[in-house]
């Protein structure tokens, strides 16, 4: 049971010391020719969102929208990419804890 326990506290740490980790990773999503951006962090936190002047106005509100949104699923396709090559770097092995 001790033993379980101190796998527990181990994998407890390593998931703490990979959040440090990722929260220092980033990735910018791109839609409508890269005339919106999203940037997020390994936590999958929106860091800035970036729109060309000429996207914002009342005309565009729904291709703004929906660029916003495929810029922010394409920043966290990206991330999740670095955060599952981080794990895998690091060794973390979930598997020996059920």
């Amino acid at each position: 049971m001790f033993n379980k326990l101190k796998q527990f506290k181990d994998l407890r740490g390593q998931a703490k010391q990979m959040q440090s980790m990722l929260a220092q990773e980033s990735a910018e999503g791109e839609a409508s020719w890269g005339k919106i951006k999203v940037k997020i962090n390994g936590n999958q936190e929106i860091l800035s969102v970036t729109i060309d002047p000429e996207l914002i106005n009342q005309e565009n509100r729904e291709k703004l929208e929906s660029a916003i949104k495929d810029a922010t699923n394409d920043a966290i396709k990206k991330i999740q990419r670095i955060m599952a090559e981080k794990m895998r770097q690091s060794g973390i092995d979930l598997s020996g804890i059920s």
